[in-house]
């Protein structure tokens, strides 16, 4: 063979090689392949309600003969429910009042003696607060912050009221 046949010969071996480098750098450098799908996320919040109350006190030391009466007195609920949620407060007639929708009856105990009193839901003290069948409840929509809502009490009349440490409990009921 001659000599320009082999350099020939090698010169396309060497652009073979040189065509299989850049064949194999060329597949190296592609962008790799890619696939795609869905995740799915999700949460489920819970309709929450809470409600506690403060004692309602009218006094440590009323003098009957001073303040025959009304005495009027309040506290405060706190309720939080999750945003939006519309929720419904009730207060019971109270553990002396006889029965359960005994409104009217409401009373606090000191041994025999009872002392009447009552719960309202506004400040001129003419709506009962009650559990919504004989008397009104509060009504509201939470805002997942702690509401305030008021209580307001009142002792009608002293006159003839033995002397003593009077008390009932109410029980507070939230619909939601």
């Amino acid at each position: 063979m001659s000599s320009s046949v082999r350099i020939h010969a090698q010169s396309i071996r060497a652009s073979l090689a040189a065509l299989a480098l850049m064949a194999t750098a060329s597949i190296t450098a592609a962008a790799p392949a890619t696939s795609s799908g869905t995740l799915e996320i999700g949460a489920t919040i819970l309709v929450a309600c809470n409600v506690s109350g403060s004692t309602l006190n009218f006094g440590t030391a009323i003098d009957p003969l001073q303040t025959p009466g009304p005495v009027d007195a309040l506290t405060s609920l706190a309720v939080t429910c999750t945003r939006t949620t519309p929720y419904s407060v009730a207060l019971s007639a109270g553990a002396n009042a006889g029965n359960a929708s005994a409104f009217g009856n409401r009373a606090m105990k000191s041994g025999a003696n009872s002392l009447p009193y009552q719960l309202y839901l506004d400040a001129g003290r003419t709506q009962v607060w009650g559990d919504g069948n004989s008397s009104g409840v509060f009504t509201g929509t939470g805002t997942g912050s702690q509401q305030m809502l008021t209580v307001y009490g009142r002792l009608p009349s002293l006159n003839g009221i033995p002397p003593g440490n009077y008390s009932d409990t109410v029980t507070l009921t939230i619909t939601y």
